[in-house]
């Protein structure tokens, strides 16, 4: 009485070591059991047997002051259910020797004892209210969390219990997320759980007598029944063809989430059609906004468009982003000197075009020449000093590729030299200049105004190295320009022995600079 009376008392609302006390010696009193032979030390004050009636309304009186005392402390602190002494009592009642115990500060007994307690006794809503209060997103309760750990198998069956009631009123987005909450903390669902999943499943998004209808809400739903039930033919049938219909819907408005919408279908239904049709659209209208430069080539995957293919053998687009690709292709290993690779290139480039695969190398070589001179004549960088460079080194790839007979890609070839060189005269400096000559790209009087523009570089770094001091390199230039202007046929002239009477270094490439 004394414990009760301190309760009672202002401030002691928080005294949980006195809430302790009364707890225990009160549940030992009043247990119907009388362990304590409470009811025989009452028969021997009143001198006369304590008659049942009087006795078990009494305790009955006496459990209830000792609750509502409790429940009282428990609003003015402010506790939930899960550490309400309330809880606290109830549970050493029905369990004896639970309190008090090592449950921390918030609470008299462990949170998972707490947790049981009010699943088993009627108290669900509160378990789950008190739950989700110091826990607000049930999508991180899981099993294998320590937050949650504790209190998993508790919860798993109260989430269950309340799944299977919001179904039979018809809640049914609110019974798939209790039951999926439930199977992540480690529920395995029954057959009435099951039968609940199904059944919310079929009808989640659907408004009764056809009003209400929500896509978004459907969708959502049926992947939480088929994750719940994947074995279930019919949810995965309904889901998929609910992802066919909202990819079709968003299919211009937004190419983004119907191309995922249609992913995902495939994915639940591997062998749907109108999932892998909507795809297929999607991956035309792609094609042709790459093909007419809206958007990058390296947006769209080859195998994605040979897969295409294999279904549609006549998608025009899907061969020419093909064609060009292995026509990109056999441009760049070419450019790199890799023969082999640029040939390979080329036959399959031929193979989407539909025409018939040349057979020898001078005919497919033919066709890689063509393909070079093709992208040096592509407009984009003229201008340019990158540009000129590797139009330059395209024709020279093709020249190297046709040999002799190439003599329109050897005049393209040294038409693209020269606007290189004058560039390089106008932009660069005289050595830019000598480093393409010396490159072997046009020979000695093949093209006069070329080599002006050569003996002109030589004659000006000549002087800029008089200027810093460098005679002898002033000199070698000058012999330079002026074999280059006496027309001798072989580059390689330049650098072989001196002419007798002129004492000249090495005038070699390692002399440029």
């Amino acid at each position: 009485m004394n414990a009760l009376r301190r309760l009672g008392e202002d401030g002691r609302h928080a005294d949980a070591g006195t809430a302790a006390l009364a707890i225990a010696l009160w549940a030992y009193l009043l247990d119907e059991e009388d362990p304590g032979g409470f009811r025989a030390l009452l028969t021997g004050r009143r001198g006369t047997l304590v008659p049942d009636e009087l006795w078990e309304g009494a305790r009955r009186h006496l459990l209830g002051r000792v609750t509502d005392l409790l429940h009282a402390l428990d609003v003015r602190a402010g506790r939930d259910a899960l550490t309400a002494w309330e809880t606290a009592w109830e549970a050493e009642c029905a369990e004896p020797a639970i309190v008090p115990s090592d449950a921390g500060p918030d609470g008299l007994i462990p949170l998972e004892d707490a947790a049981r307690h009010l699943l088993h006794h009627g108290r669900r809503p509160a378990l789950l209210d008190a739950y989700t209060a110091r826990h607000p997103d049930p999508d991180t309760w899981t099993a294998d969390s320590p937050d949650h750990r504790a209190c998993a198998d508790p919860l798993a069956l109260a989430l269950a219990a309340r799944g299977q009631d919001r179904a039979r009123v018809g809640e049914w987005s609110e019974a798939l997320a209790d039951f999926s909450t439930a199977a992540r903390l480690g529920r395995t669902l029954g057959t009435a759980d099951r039968t609940a999943v199904l059944r919310a499943g079929r009808n989640v998004g659907r408004g009764r007598n056809g009003q209400g209808y929500s896509l978004i809400a459907r969708i959502h739903g049926l992947e939480q029944a088929h994750a719940l039930l994947p074995e279930d033919g019919s949810l995965a049938a309904e889901l998929t063809a609910e992802l066919v219909r909202q990819g079709r819907k968003v299919f211009d408005s937004d190419p983004g989430q119907s191309t995922i919408r249609f992913a995902r279908a495939l994915v639940v239904s591997p062998r749907d059609r109108d999932a892998m049709s909507g795809l297929d659209d999607h991956l035309r209208a792609d094609l042709l906004r790459t093909l007419d430069g809206a958007q990058p080539r390296e947006k769209i995957r080859a195998g994605a468009v040979r897969d295409l293919l294999r279904r549609d053998p006549d998608c025009a687009p899907a061969q020419r982003w093909l064609r060009d690709r292995y026509a990109d292709r056999a441009v760049t290993a070419a450019s790199d000197g890799r023969i082999s690779a640029a040939r390979s290139a080329v036959h399959k480039m031929i193979r989407y075009s539909g025409d018939e695969d040349p057979q020898g190398v001078e005919l497919v070589d033919s066709v890689l020449v063509d393909l070079l001179i093709e992208a040096a004549r592509v407009p984009g960088s003229e201008g340019t000093r990158a540009g000129m460079e590797r139009r330059v080194d395209l024709l020279s790839a093709a020249v190297g590729i046709a040999g002799p007979a190439g003599d329109h890609a050897g005049e393209e070839r040294d038409a693209a030299v020269l606007d290189l060189a004058e560039h390089l005269e106008a932009t660069g400096t005289p050595s830019d200049v000598i480093e393409l000559f010396l490159r072997d790209r046009i020979r000695i009087g093949a093209n006069a105004r070329f080599d002006q523009t050569v003996v002109t570089a030589y004659l000006r770094r000549a002087l800029a190295r008089e200027e810093e001091g460098d005679a002898g390199g002033a000199r070698r230039d000058r012999a330079c320009a002026e074999r280059i202007g006496a027309g001798l046929p072989d580059q390689g002239l330049l650098f072989g022995p001196a002419p007798r009477g002129l004492h000249l270094d090495d005038s070699g490439q390692g002399t440029l600079f």
